[in-house]
């Protein structure tokens, strides 16, 4: 990667940095909403054993595949809301006409929206994630096999990915739709909650909507069939386990593209 193509993530970089530099004036405040923040996501963790101390399966599953479910689901967004999570407030910039501003700067709008008020006690959200994670990847009844221990890191990245590109394209629909933003809410922290459990949990035609319309199975529960030893219950063919690299990468294209038309169309508040 050349300078021109790494000179939007030192931009990146570089205003996070001056926003989290700003936070750490308060040094006592910022440690204290990281940790409000980890125990109010630890809630969703627990949730899910309440319910197993009702039922030793969920859906045919155990605790803790239940829980590598959450932790994968949970890791992948939380990294593309601290990357790209106010993107959604988009459509308040295009109605009070605060967005003109971003565009006169000579630095990516995307980027310097998604900096906006960055802060590292979202950090905390990455705590319960990987420490689930970490919990139920050695109670998983699995043979570990190089091919499943790859796919870990893997599927991490490539949800992240699909959340991402699911993000940017949510943010642009505000160009067009500017009081989208709670239904676009659906799509992104309605996605999170949905690849939290098992897609058997769910009617057989939602699966399908979440595997051929917005492709949330792709997030963790397709590499995760893979991972577990499962079969598919849309009998889909075994290639589909590793398809969530190709589908993060067509997602995050089609997000470019919308960003780029919105970005190309919008003319100023009122218009």
């Amino acid at each position: 990667m050349g300078e021109r193509g790494t000179r939007p993530v030192r931009t990146y970089a570089l205003l996070a940095w001056t926003w989290i530099r700003a936070a750490a004036q308060y040094p006592v405040s910022l440690a204290l909403l990281a940790v409000a923040t980890a125990v109010v996501s630890f809630l969703d963790a627990a949730a899910i054993l309440v319910l197993f101390s009702r039922a030793p399966r969920i859906a045919g599953f155990t605790a803790p595949e239940v829980l590598f479910l959450y932790a994968t689901s949970a890791l992948s967004f939380t990294v593309s809301d601290l990357l790209l999570g106010t993107t959604e407030q988009l459509g308040e910039r295009v109605r009070l006409g605060t967005l003109d501003a971003v565009l006169v700067r000579p630095v990516s709008p995307l980027i310097q929206i998604a900096t906006e008020n960055f802060s590292a006690r979202r950090l905390g959200k990455l705590i319960p994630a990987t420490a689930v994670l970490a919990f139920a990847l050695p109670r998983l009844d699995v043979p570990w096999t190089p091919g499943r221990v790859a796919m870990i890191p893997l599927m991490a990245a490539s949800g992240t990915a699909i959340f991402a590109g699911l993000w940017v394209l949510t943010a642009a629909v505000q160009f067009v739709l500017v009081d989208s933003h709670g239904a676009t809410k659906s799509l992104t922290y309605g996605g999170a909650f949905v690849t939290q459990y098992p897609m058997t949990v769910f009617a057989r035609d939602f699966v399908r909507g979440v595997t051929f319309v917005v492709p949330l199975a792709f997030v963790n529960w397709q590499p995760a069939l893979y991972v577990l030893d499962r079969p598919d219950p849309l009998g889909l063919p075994a290639a589909a386990r590793f398809a969530s690299p190709a589908i993060a990468a067509v997602l995050c294209a089609a997000a470019a593209v919308a960003w780029r038309a919105g970005i190309r169309h919008y003319r100023s508040t009122g218009s």
